[in-house]
């Protein structure tokens, strides 16, 4: 039986589905993975982790498709989707991480983004128009930026050409292509977007802005489109299948709802995110959203671009309630609790963790729980939070 595997890495858990010739799911599997805080507002990942997660999945997926089928699969491509702006750098000499992931929600750039707003001309708008983006801590630059500045060894891997940089896309095509023995150095469009490195127009790496964030030419991924065959799996069960599709979470979700341009899909996970196909047009916007990559379907393909409101807490927020307060045994718990009441009885639930994104992108908000009386309880906390 023919199948293609999806693996989709996200930012609390990974997870890879096997699909038949009719596009149905015949097996899948999910592991959850360790979130590391080590001060308020910084959340890493360990990129060697998710690279375990990544193949403890796929193992047990093609297994599970096996026993479904009851027979042999063939697997005939992989995809990719991930989470967005998580930074990865990692030594080209050994093929180790230099530090652990910085993750997208992660807000420890905050003053290093007030002393670029301060310094540019434009101040917080200063990238728009050749990045689509605002300068926030959201995005992979200022990441980059701060493991330059605060990690010894990716400093010196910077200086001497050792380090490449990624988001979560090429650290995972790297591996699994073969990592230092052969493994491919690549990014999409889409992922490449959210950098705030890339200029929207070309598609490419936008040499000034490079050189401004202090990042080497050689130190960057190829950017490619979002369906060719980048590479193909070293070793493992899916050994030899080409790697043939890479888009970022939000923007495979907006392709895999088929959005046409003009058409819109909300999408709820760790964070909450709008996307609006705008087609072949480069679409400013005055309300605080971003411009930015929807697709580019083959290296000649013409690229869609999208505006988006990005809210970095949603789900993340009931996983909040579970882990730190304690309301809830599990995430499944929160939607029949908040269902048990008909309204949250005045609670608002401000999950500003990391700060606001848009419309506001307001680094400095934290998270907020109002309106709390004595009649407040665990259900008014979980419906609010829904």
């Amino acid at each position: 039986m023919k199948c293609v595997t999806a693996i989709d890495q996200g930012t609390q858990s990974t997870r890879v589905f096997i699909f038949d010739q009719d596009a149905q799911p015949v097996a899948s599997h999910q592991e959850q993975f360790k979130q590391v805080y080590p001060k308020a507002g910084w959340c890493e990942h360990d990129p060697l982790l998710i690279w375990g997660s990544v193949q403890r999945c796929i193992t047990a997926a093609v297994a599970a498709a096996e026993a479904a089928a009851g027979c042999a699969i063939e697997v005939v491509a992989v995809g990719i989707t991930n989470q967005r702006e998580t930074t990865v750098l990692w030594s080209r000499s050994t093929g180790q991480p230099l530090h652990n992931a910085i993750v997208w929600h992660d807000n420890r750039t905050s003053e290093l983004c007030r002393a670029w707003e301060a310094s540019l001309p434009g101040g917080k708008q200063a990238f728009r128009a050749v990045t689509g983006l605002p300068v926030s801590t959201y995005f992979s630059a200022y990441k980059f930026q701060w493991m330059r500045q605060h990690v010894p060894a990716v400093a010196a891997a910077v200086e001497n050409g050792d380090a490449m940089f990624g988001t979560v896309d090429s650290w995972l095509i790297y591996c699994l292509t073969g990592g230092l023995d052969g493994g491919v150095h690549v990014t999409d469009v889409t992922n490449a977007s959210r950098t705030n490195l890339m200029e929207l127009a070309s598609l490419a790496w936008h040499g000034p802005t490079l050189e401004l964030f202090g990042a080497p030419p050689a130190m960057m991924p190829r950017i490619a489109s979002n369906a060719e065959v980048y590479g193909r799996v070293a070793a493992g069960p899916l050994a030899g299948v080409p790697i043939a599709g890479c888009l970022g979470d939000q923007m495979a979700a907006l392709l895999g709802q088929r959005a046409a341009p003009g058409e819109a899909k909300n999408t709820y996970g760790t964070g909450c995110f709008m996307l609006l196909n705008t087609g072949p047009s480069l679409t400013p916007s005055s309300h605080g959203l971003l411009t930015t990559l929807a697709h580019q379907l083959g290296p000649a393909a013409a690229p869609c671009y999208a505006l988006e409101g990005s809210v970095a807490v949603a789900g993340l927020g009931v996983s909040w309630l579970r882990d730190n307060l304690r309301l809830l045994d599990s995430a499944d718990d929160s939607g029949p609790i908040a269902a048990s009441v008909p309204d949250t009885g005045g609670v608002y639930f401000v999950p500003a963790f990391s700060g606001l994104l848009a419309p506001h992108w307001q680094e400095d908000a934290r998270g907020a729980l109002l309106g709390m009386t004595g009649a407040a309880g665990q259900a008014a906390a979980a419906a609010a939070a829904a």
